[in-house]
């Protein structure tokens, strides 16, 4: 029998397809989670932005994953409550960093344009905004001032 746990563990091998080096359940795109019957899943997501152009990407990965595993499953987008940049795990957000992308910090819901990101290669705050839109939708584009390195902000929302 599957339960939310095995379900989330099949969810959590689906990469994000805009940051691969974190999965959607780390993002905090999946929601929810629950067999509703005995080979069919329901499966909540909600986008990281209204207009998020992965979203699609990401429900035929989910249908295509259970599918493999024999399991049916139905996908329900749901955008309230809106995804908000404090449901990314504590783990996601290490990766991120890592990955070259600064994270906020959780119940930091600052104005982004307003407050110097913390630059996730050298930890400087001498940064500034090249443009409100980064690589996608969710995200702002930034410079470091001391290392010169461009980098990602993921915005609050």
């Amino acid at each position: 029998m599957v339960n939310q746990a095995n379900l989330l563990e099949l969810l959590s091998q689906i990469p994000d397809p805009e940051i691969p080096v974190i999965n959607i359940v780390e993002l905090g795109i999946v929601r929810d989670a629950k067999m509703i019957s005995e080979n069919e899943a329901e499966i909540v997501i909600t986008p990281t932005y209204s207009a998020c152009p992965a979203m699609f990407n990401i429900e035929e990965d989910i249908v295509k994953l259970f599918k493999e595993k024999g399991i049916s499953a139905k996908v329900i987008t749901k955008i309230s409550p809106v995804w908000t940049t404090d449901w990314i795990t504590d783990e996601a957000r290490e990766k991120l960093r890592v990955y070259g992308i600064t994270p906020p910090e959780k119940g930091n819901h600052e104005d982004h344009l307003n407050v110097p990101k913390k630059c996730p290669r050298c930890g400087s705050y001498n940064t500034r905004q090249i443009s409100r839109f980064g690589s996608t939708l969710c995200k702002a584009s930034y410079q470091c001032n001391d290392c010169l390195e461009p980098f990602d902000y993921f915005k609050c929302h």
